[in-house]
């Protein structure tokens, strides 16, 4: 359950911190004093949808952060899974907003918003209008309805699943081959043509081209090269004063003074390491020289080589690497059109196996959602019935479909709230209040069957009165002994329900801003009173007693 909400710079709240307590947590306070930015803060921090458009005017960043005690059940897992530290029994749930984005943090760490996802699919169900449409729209019943189902249909649903993945799979293949089957014969033909012609190729090394362009180089270049490579034999060692006679000399002069200064020896090593050097340089100089010659039969070969693997490059790549790339997707290509026909027949079998699966077991999964889709009207029927709509019929048509990923059933909630007419689609339920006890309804059953303890409305009691409102009333009590419930609340009757009450109000001075008040017993009876007079009175505070305390 929540136990703290903490906000700074949020929309128009400076700074706030709320408690909040077991059971039944109530929130009213004027229209537009800012009831609902206490639930949008928890819902961002929860991973709703962040703007920079949320910071108060003037500040640099808004804060929100929970404090969140965990049920025994919740799982350890999650801790290590996410690389988070494990504070026990309590999470720490956070989020900035700034100008360039959000960051938020479970118990310090920063976590993705898929890690938010995953904790709160655990912990909290938010219930606003946009929830009301999601569950009046028809797409969204199937899932209602195997939410409801036991571990046994849960495991029928995961292995259709699975059967289905690999029929999509099959199905993909399938199409693939016989598209490949369908090429003409002239097409075949060419490919046949390229594979052959980028193998009479022969390439071996990659670098080949390369290596046969410097050794081109070398042979159309000899005359120069060895003329260039003779002159510096010459200049170093062939010659009356070369270099290395010169060299000597230097080195002898060192040897003398050396005599003179020992000091000196260091560098007459290094002479001696150069004189050393350059003979050793001059030596291959001449051997390089002289092992150049002219073979216009080399020449002739490595220039026809060129040839042929330059034509190839500029046909199926810019380099060899990439011929050889290019020639391997055309030999696989031309071996799955070789083999498309037999391939084909091989899938068509898997893919009528496959069939043969889905129709078993989306049978056995249709079979059980009607037995769930039973025990779920039974369940809704009894909870409207005491939400004061005693001649209500709740339905579930599940007509066949397509196969898809969650099987070939088409799932729609029906209602009918007047004994005189046959049960409609949901979408269709005209009345706000009977659309609002619907939403409790589901919410009350669904919430025995699901391991979240805090459940949160916005507002669920629109268009509800007189009866309706204590049988509401009475609904949110009850369910509010097993979880944690916060709920927005224009009705008197329902706020004298609460185990705590809240009170936001708005002040518009300089600037404007938000306060909440949590109520002692006796601002409570007065804002009861207020709620259900206009007007603080001893008439309306006795109502409000009356209410709270009968």
């Amino acid at each position: 359950m929540i136990k703290t909400l903490t906000i700074k710079d949020f929309i128009i709240i400076d700074e706030l911190k709320l408690e909040f307590d077991k059971g039944f947590n109530v929130i009213t306070g004027e229209t537009g004093a800012g009831k609902s930015i206490l639930i949008n803060a928890i819902d961002l921090a929860f991973g709703a949808r962040a703007s920079k458009e949320l910071i108060k005017s003037g500040a640099q960043r808004a804060f929100i952060e929970l404090s969140i005690e965990l049920s025994d059940s919740f799982p350890v897992s999650f801790f290590q899974d996410f690389g988070i530290d494990n504070f026990g029994n309590e999470i720490i749930l956070s989020r900035e907003i700034t100008e360039t984005g959000s960051r938020s943090r479970i118990n310090g760490s920063l976590v993705t918003q898929d890690v938010i996802k995953s904790l709160r699919e655990m912990v909290i169900d938010i219930h606003n209008q946009h929830m009301t449409y999601t569950y009046i729209q028809p797409k969204y019943h199937i899932n209602l309805l195997d939410s409801y189902g036991n571990e046994e249909h849960s495991k029928i649903l995961n292995e259709y699943k699975v059967v289905y993945s690999k029929y999509t799979d099959i199905l993909k293949r399938l199409d693939d081959a016989k598209n490949k089957s369908v090429l003409s014969e002239q097409q075949v033909d060419f490919l046949k043509f390229q594979i052959s012609e980028i193998e009479s190729a022969q390439i071996d090394d990659v670098e080949e081209d390369v290596k046969l362009q410097d050794e081109l180089n070398v042979l159309v270049n000899f005359e120069k090269l060895k003329e260039l490579t003779y002159s510096g034999y010459w200049a170093l060692y062939g010659e009356d004063g070369c270099i290395i006679d010169t060299i000597g000399k230097i080195k002898s002069n060192l040897s003398k003074a050396v005599e003179m200064d020992q000091s000196l020896s260091e560098y007459e090593a290094e002479m001696i390491n150069v004189q050393e050097s350059l003979r050793e340089l001059s030596s291959s100089l001449r051997n390089y020289a002289e092992s150049l010659e002219l073979d216009e039969q080399r020449l002739d070969e490595i220039q026809s080589r060129i040839d042929v693997l330059d034509k190839i490059k500029r046909k199926y790549g810019n380099t060899l690497e990439s011929v050889l790339d290019n020639y391997k997707k055309l030999s696989d290509e031309y071996n799955s059109i070789e083999f498309s026909q037999e391939e084909t027949e091989k899938l068509e079998k898997e893919k009528a196996d496959l069939e043969a699966s889905l129709l078993e077991i989306s049978d056995r999964l249709s079979s059980s959602r009607k037995t769930i889709s039973k025990l779920l009207c039974e369940s809704l029927t009894s909870e409207l019935e005491k939400l004061d709509m005693p001649k209500v019929r709740f339905d579930v048509s599940i007509l066949d479909c397509e196969y898809n990923s969650l099987g070939r059933d088409n799932v729609e909630f029906l209602i009918s709230t007047n004994i005189s007419e046959e049960p409609k689609p949901l979408a269709k339920i005209a009345s706000g209040g009977e659309i609002s006890r619907v939403m409790l309804a589901i919410k009350t059953i669904f919430a025995k069957t699901d391991n979240i303890n805090t459940i949160i409305f916005d507002e669920i009691d629109t268009g509800i009165s007189g009866n309706a409102s204590q049988a509401v009333a009475q609904a949110i009590s009850n369910l509010a002994k097993s979880h944690q419930i916060i709920s927005i609340t224009h009705q008197p009757i329902i706020a004298a329900k609460s185990d705590r009450h809240f009170y936001v109000a708005k002040t518009q001075d300089e600037k404007t801003s938000v306060r909440v008040y949590t109520l002692d017993e006796a601002n409570k009876i007065k804002a009861i009173a207020l709620l259900a007079a206009g007007e603080v009175n001893d008439d309306s505070v006795n109502f409000a007693k009356q209410l709270i305390y009968n």
